[in-house]
């Protein structure tokens, strides 16, 4: 993996050194001449962790901070046969585990649930003392946004997770499918006034329960609803190199915003071809 940019002089050093070493021939000078950092090699967790490190708490504490993490094709395809991963890499994989290593909670659609087969997030060894040292618990709680409450509460992601799912709902949602939630194990967080769950209110909801550090793997219903609210922060898209055509959905799928929202480029990986960005908005 290699880190397009930012590249400093820092970054840039490792390989200026590769180059040195490989002596003075045409290649060697080139390399010495500013290719990016870690060209080559498999970036260490700790190297993606502090890659994609969430802010630094201001003076008033820590503030919500939602993250999305999506993968797209080259012409704008986020699945292929209604899933994520045949558009997916090693690499992206790995990236996908930091991501939620990092989080507080992972906030994800109930047909994103449904399609993906989702199971609870695990607790991972080479994570556990820096969850430890900022005060998360062993691994993020999932947190299903569903209106209808239409899920299977047998399966893992809802009889057996390490930390208790949560399900992100509104008011009007059916009070059976709530009790059978309740019954189940799950904590049931009203955000709405209405059958679902309002984006502001959710977000807020989940810094209530201490949960600021959010990360949301879709699906392009939600981040499209999460989008129309203006309640992203930050996306990491991944840009595989595939080329997919058919009719699949985009990252972020209903109405359109009045105004498209520009967001600024904060970093740039690549490994065989994937591009690893992010964006954070201004």
């Amino acid at each position: 993996m290699r880190r397009l940019f930012p590249v400093t002089y820092e970054t840039a050093a490792p390989d200026r050194a590769a180059g040195a070493a490989g002596g003075s021939g045409a290649s060697g000078g080139e390399a010495a001449q500013g290719a990016p950092t870690g060209a080559g090699r498999e970036w260490s967790l700790a190297e993606l962790a502090a890659a994609y490190a969430y802010p630094e708490p201001g003076p008033d504490g820590p503030a919500p901070w939602l993250r999305a993490n999506m993968v797209s094709t080259l012409d704008g395809a986020a699945q292929h046969d209604g899933r994520s991963q045949p558009i997916s890499c090693a690499a992206d994989m790995r990236i996908f585990g930091t991501l939620r290593a990092l989080a507080d909670v992972v906030v994800v659609g109930a047909e994103t649930v449904r399609q993906e087969g989702y199971r609870p997030a695990r607790a991972r060894a080479e994570f556990a003392a820096a969850r430890q040292a900022a005060g998360q618990g062993p691994a993020p709680a999932i947190a299903v946004v569903s209106a209808s409450l239409d899920l299977d509460f047998s399966l893992p992601l809802f009889a057996s997770p390490l930390v208790p799912t949560l399900v992100l709902t509104g008011a009007a949602a059916p009070a059976d499918r709530v009790a059978a939630a309740e019954r189940a194990g799950v904590r049931v967080v009203t955000a709405g006034e209405g059958a679902g769950a309002d984006p502001g209110r959710a977000v807020r909801a989940l810094a209530g329960l201490g949960h600021t550090r959010l990360l949301t793997e879709g699906g392009p219903r939600l981040l499209g609803q999460l989008v129309a609210a203006g309640v992203l922060d930050e996306l990491c898209l991944t840009v595989a190199p595939m080329l997919t055509a058919g009719d699949a959905q985009r990252i972020a799928g209903g109405p359109a915003v009045t105004i498209p929202r520009r967001f600024a480029l904060k970093s740039m990986l690549e490994e065989d071809g994937f591009l690893f960005t992010r964006y954070a908005r201004p």
